[in-house]
């Protein structure tokens, strides 16, 4: 069986069983002459002789077997420096171009989407990669694009040995001319707050923002309101901000309120949220019971010792988890962050409704108050036409 061949009936096995970078091709991989059209020299190009015909049509030939991908990946921002690459930083696509530099024995260059600040985090940010399959075994041999699905578990694979905090969650083929950050029809982005006296779980380190007063979701709600559509958000432009405009159309800004991530029922709530076949049925009534106001009502219900506030000893008190969603096809630099610190203004009666339609009509970011923390931001979903 020839090299190429073995190497395609790999590809067609690998995604069966756990993932090897070095069985399907045990040689190490080669520092390759790479042909491409900014190697060609002026002469070659210009000259029209042998050489340069040569030359480019190798280059023809290699790009022609270049694929593009579209990746998504998740991850917790609080290690990371932002997603763009910078000098001496830890970022996501620095990490991720790695680990593509390892699976395949090539630098590459990654597009993100969509840009995120240190700290935060990414449920699904979307990048392309441009990947050409050299054999290992017989240098310069361009073989047949990898499947996505080796890709995914390939890069995976080397992500891992890293922090463990970045994973790629799914990879696609797509056109040569796909850009993942100008295709984009629309993002979504979730704000995490919790709100309550008492300091956060440390298990909610780094993925909320803590909010001790009580907020009232009603007036956070109608500020909402003020917000969505097609405005000048000048006012909840950072400095630096590289757009051309301001001007953007808010499809969706809306505030509610969850279940805590780290959610854990109390005897109660484990009896009145599972039904006879065991699936979850949310009741308001019982985590507003536990939650609203911080009392556990499991604390009632045996001898246990109890501190003077009828709280069960070693029990914390629950926080209300609320989460702020906004979608555009496009944000300003900073614009959710600021809109966020707008919002939790409004839930705690330092502003009112008319205070948010002076700072928006005022277009100017002096007037608003200061944007919530990075860490409670998470980058949910980017949109493409599904017949990508």
């Amino acid at each position: 069986m020839s090299a190429a061949s073995s190497d395609s009936a790999e590809i067609a096995t690998a995604s069966k069983r756990p993932f090897d970078p070095y069985l399907a091709d045990p040689s190490p991989p080669s520092k390759l002459q790479r042909f491409s059209q900014s190697n060609i020299s002026p002469a070659d190009a210009d000259s029209g002789g042998e050489a340069g015909a040569e030359s480019e049509a190798m280059a023809g030939a290699r790009l022609s077997r270049t694929q593009r991908y579209l990746v998504a990946v998740e991850y917790d921002g609080t290690r990371f420096s932002g997603s763009q690459q910078q000098p001496n930083q830890r970022t996501v696509v620095g990490v991720l171009k790695e680990a593509f530099h390892k699976f395949i024995g090539q630098p590459v260059s990654i597009f993100c989407s969509s840009r995120t600040d240190a700290g935060v985090h990414a449920l699904s940010n979307v990048c392309h990669v441009d990947v050409e399959r050299i054999s290992k075994r017989k240098p310069g041999e361009v073989l047949p694009p990898h499947d996505p699905e080796v890709v995914k578990c390939a890069v995976n694979h080397f992500l891992h040995k890293n922090e463990g905090d970045i994973m790629v969650t799914d990879v696609r083929c797509v056109a040569p001319d796909f850009h993942a950050r100008y295709k984009a029809l629309e993002r979504t982005y979730h704000y995490r707050l919790l709100s309550g006296p008492e300091r956060p779980s440390i298990f909610e380190k780094n993925s909320a923002w803590h909010i001790p007063e009580d907020l009232n979701i009603q007036a956070m709600k109608k500020a909402c309101n003020i917000l969505v559509g097609h405005h000048d958000f000048s006012s909840f432009r950072a400095f630096g901000c590289q757009a051309k405009s301001p001007v953007r159309t808010l499809d969706e800004l809306t505030v509610t309120e969850v279940f805590p991530v780290m959610f854990f029922p109390s005897s109660l709530e484990r009896s009145e949220m599972e039904s006879p076949d065991g699936s979850l049925v949310y009741s308001r009534a019982s985590l507003m019971g536990s939650s609203g106001e911080g009392s556990d009502v499991s604390s009632t219900t045996s001898g246990k010792s109890v501190c003077e506030n009828g709280q069960e000893f070693g029990k914390r008190l629950r926080h209300r988890c609320f989460v702020v969603t906004a979608r555009a096809q496009s944000f300003l630099y900073h614009q959710v962050r600021l809109m966020v610190g707008l919002l939790k203004a409004v839930g705690i009666g330092d502003l009112t409704t008319a205070d948010v339609e002076r700072i928006l009509d005022a277009k100017t970011m002096t007037a608003a108050p200061p944007m919530a923390p990075a860490y409670g931001l998470y980058l949910d979903n980017v949109k493409y036409d599904p017949t990508v």
